[in-house]
């Protein structure tokens, strides 16, 4: 059996409980034990295991959405080289959109309690690329958390700015933090629950803010570009750090995401347009000029913003346009399949004519 590089795992403190440990009871009285996916590379992982830290290979390892992830609980097996054998059902996982022609859902990470979306105060503020990110983590299950950093550097009041913007994105908590003085980090260490990634685009701090809550040098940071305030992709893989508090997942800069079949995460982000579409005189309002309209009505009183609206009537037909194409690929492998299954069933019946009439 290979040997861990590191110490052992309390798993509790990795996000194993109860529920975990009854559906793993099959692979346990197979000789498996349970790791979980802390960094993916080239067909091999890390993992991490109440014996210690294993480089482990994934021959065809397949999950419910493609291939592992970073986040995931697998069964694993020590014989000889660390081999991963399954991956155990996720929950809470974080998808977008595939960039190819296939339609499939790319799992970004996987089993996360809390979406920590960062956005620097440097940077222009922009709901649309927030909100985005905050219906990929409800549409999962998982608690979004508004992080507005780089405050050291802002010039203005930062908690003015977090509160400008949280009446731009209502119904979920707004912060501001400073990685480099510290301010803020308290509040947003009392957000945190389980599993923690923290998504948003390069330049914004993200290194720099994981390892101030970590409290060690743990993600390699970088400088950002003063023409333009972007940053260089300084985490190339998404990468699991366990913390006292939970677990903690960096991950690479995110230039676009794409939303596939999201619309619940897409209500949840636009309750309040939500609540008064359901007072409109008609059930498919199209809030546009149709009579008893209450989402126009709150519109032309400066009760909701107009941009507000055109965002979110945007984001729910990219996401059902790009879940019917998912949808419609599903059916052509479907009748593939069946198309597949006839030819086979046609070959042994001529095969079988044949030999009965020799």
């Amino acid at each position: 059996m290979s040997s861990p590089t590191s110490e052992s795992f309390d798993l509790s403190t990795l996000g194993w409980d109860a529920f975990r440990d009854a559906g793993f009871a099959d692979y346990a009285a197979a000789g498996l034990i349970p790791a979980r996916v802390s960094r993916v590379d080239r067909g091999r992982c890390d993992v991490h295991t109440s014996l210690g830290l294993f480089r482990a290979a994934t021959p065809a390892v397949v999950s419910e959405e493609g291939g592992v992830v970073t986040g995931d609980w697998a069964a694993l097996r020590l014989d000889g080289t660390p081999q991963l054998v399954a991956v155990l059902p996720r929950r809470g996982a974080i998808y977008r959109a595939s960039s190819d022609r296939t339609s499939r859902r790319q799992a970004l990470v996987a089993n996360v309690d809390t979406v920590v979306v960062a956005t620097a105060l440097t940077a222009k503020l922009r709901p649309s690329k927030v909100e985005r990110l905050m219906a990929l983590a409800w549409d999962e299950g998982a608690t979004p958390v508004v992080l507005l950093t780089k405050a050291d550097l802002f010039d203005g009041d930062p908690a003015v700015a977090a509160a400008d913007f949280a009446a731009q994105v209502p119904g979920v908590e707004v912060l501001q933090v400073s990685s480099i003085t510290g301010d803020g980090l308290d509040a947003l260490r009392e957000q945190l629950r389980g599993t923690t990634v923290v998504l948003g685009a390069s330049g914004v701090g993200k290194s720099t803010l994981v390892n101030a809550i970590v409290g060690a040098d743990r993600m390699d940071t970088g400088a950002v570009r003063s023409a333009d305030d972007k940053g260089r992709h300084t985490t190339v893989t998404r990468e699991l750090i366990p913390f006292p508090g939970g677990v903690l997942i960096d991950t690479p800069g995110l230039r676009g995401i794409g939303l596939q079949d999201a619309d619940e995460g897409i209500e949840r982000v636009y309750a309040d347009i939500e609540a008064l579409a359901a007072q409109c005189r008609f059930a498919d309002c199209q809030h546009r000029s149709e009579p008893g309209c209450v989402v126009r009505a709150a519109i032309d009183d400066d009760e909701l913003d107009a941009d507000r609206l055109d965002r979110y009537e945007r984001m729910l037909r990219e996401s059902q346009w790009a879940a019917s194409r998912g949808n419609a690929r599903a059916e052509r492998e479907r009748q593939e399949q069946w198309k597949t299954v006839t030819r086979q069933q046609r070959a042994k019946y001529q095969l079988r004519e044949r030999n009965r009439k020799r």
